[in-house]
């Protein structure tokens, strides 16, 4: 079988609730809807971490955050180190097994050329290595020393370029199908399209925005915003079939957190103010360790190695650290000399999806949390960077309540301290790691 291309599409801040397929009323997302119905949808995805940078760590090293050593959101200062070169990344991986590699868009794993996409297996990258610019002038505001000395951040490689005026979403867009175009015919690549949408700074081109007359303004930038999303995640599937590649292309999509309640997305951050993005039916957003942070959409699509499984949808459990392992067996490469937390989705007797976890953990600014099997619990929870969870220990039975708004702690307490000390050892195994 010929050795497929990988594409990876991450987004910034995208809730779960925030997709057509995902049960939303107001995004109009027609052709990841459509990817969906040609491959395999996921409604039990979750991040590794509820922000941006740990969860790329895990995504692209295959492990727990602590394990590839960024646990907390990294400055956009330049000189900032960042993922440490001893990890080896999924593009290093592939690259050394003939993949030609590319990153366009947000890397946020490392603000200096040190510990840039280039230094981490990289052969190509277009994009900014702060966690967000504005998408216009493709400037860094924030955490320059209380909001002085912003800093210009869009590169090619390691150099600095000038686009001012072009729309982010549109020029990583642009980027990405220029590469499929120039691929060699008989050369894998993988891609990863990390499109910095619907983070703030809230920016959308007119165009976008006439779709949704009818939204208030802050779901309507949202909206826009995603639409744009979806456009380029629509002409690089198009490209693919043009250039006689989608067949044996793995496409996974997917986003690093839940959406944000920060006051950059404009609102005040009131409890029963809408926050423009939208977990759907989950409690918590950005920052928290219920699902609202975590649970991601997730979509998978490889027509040629997914024959007859198109349209289905799992309720698996898996992590973005299960990409990595994933790719390698679906690429042939092999997951053997690899140091992994993650483990490949497919099972290898049935070819099915299924969960290899027991149990997830997680670990934020204090916050800790498991689930296994239909039981989550989650201590010092936050619904997101500043309200706190009134109980310090909740327990959910997910299946009948998927929102986290019972807590069942008091009505099993033989669960929920065992799941407490397992929890807790999980995380000293990492202190001790550390």
């Amino acid at each position: 079988m010929k050795r497929p291309n990988i594409i990876l599409f991450y987004c910034d801040d995208l809730g779960y609730g925030d997709l057509g397929c995902y049960g939303s009323d107001a995004m109009k997302t027609p052709h990841l809807d459509q990817l969906a119905r040609e491959g395999i949808r996921f409604t039990n995805w979750y991040s590794n971490s509820p922000v941006c940078s740990p969860s790329r760590a895990s995504l692209l090293t295959g492990k727990y955050p602590a394990k590839a050593g960024v646990t907390s959101i990294l400055g956009g200062k330049r000189g900032t180190k960042g993922l440490s070169l001893e990890h080896t990344t999924l593009a290093s991986a592939l690259k050394s097994h003939g993949y030609q590699t590319a990153l366009f868009g947000k890397w946020h794993l490392g603000a200096s050329a040190e510990y840039g996409p280039n230094a981490h297996g990289f052969d190509q990258f277009y994009g900014f290595r702060a966690g967000c610019i504005d998408y216009y002038s493709h400037i860094f505001y924030w955490g320059q020393g209380g909001g002085i000395n912003p800093v210009h951040d869009l590169w090619r490689n390691e150099t600095e370029v000038w686009e001012n005026g072009e729309y982010m979403t549109e020029a990583i867009t642009r980027e990405a199908t220029a590469f499929i175009d120039a691929a060699p015919d008989d050369e894998p690549y993988f891609m990863y399209v990390a499109y910095n949408a619907p983070h703030y700074p809230m920016h959308a081109p007119k165009a976008y925005l006439d779709r949704f007359p009818d939204l208030p303004p802050d779901r309507r930038i949202m909206a826009a915003m995603i639409a744009a999303v979806d456009d380029g995640v629509g002409e690089i599937v198009k490209a693919l079939k043009q250039n006689g590649a989608y067949e044996d292309t793995i496409i996974f999509f997917s986003s690093d957190n839940g959406p944000s309640t920060e006051s950059r997305n404009w609102l005040d951050g009131t409890e029963d103010l809408y926050y423009g993005g939208s977990a759907g039916r989950f409690r918590g957003h950005k920052a928290s360790l219920f699902e609202g942070g975590i649970r991601e959409p997730a979509i998978l699509s490889y027509p040629a190695g997914l024959a007859g499984r198109q349209g289905q949808i799992s309720d698996e459990m898996f992590a973005m650290m299960d990409i990595f392992p994933t790719m390698l067996e679906l690429s042939g490469v092999g997951t053997e000399g690899y140091d992994l937390d993650g483990h490949s989705i497919f099972d290898a007797r049935s070819g099915n999806a299924l969960s290899p976890h027991k149990q997830l953990f997680w670990e934020y600014e204090g916050q800790l949390a498991v689930r296994e099997g239909k039981w989550k619990l989650v201590l010092n929870g936050k619904l997101d960077f500043s309200r706190t969870e009134a109980d310090a220990v909740h327990l959910s039975d997910l299946e009948q309540d998927s929102s986290e708004r019972i807590n069942l702690a008091m009505q099993y307490p033989e669960i929920t301290q065992r799941l407490e000390r397992d929890v807790r050892q999980w995380y000293q195994s990492l202190q001790e790691e550390a």
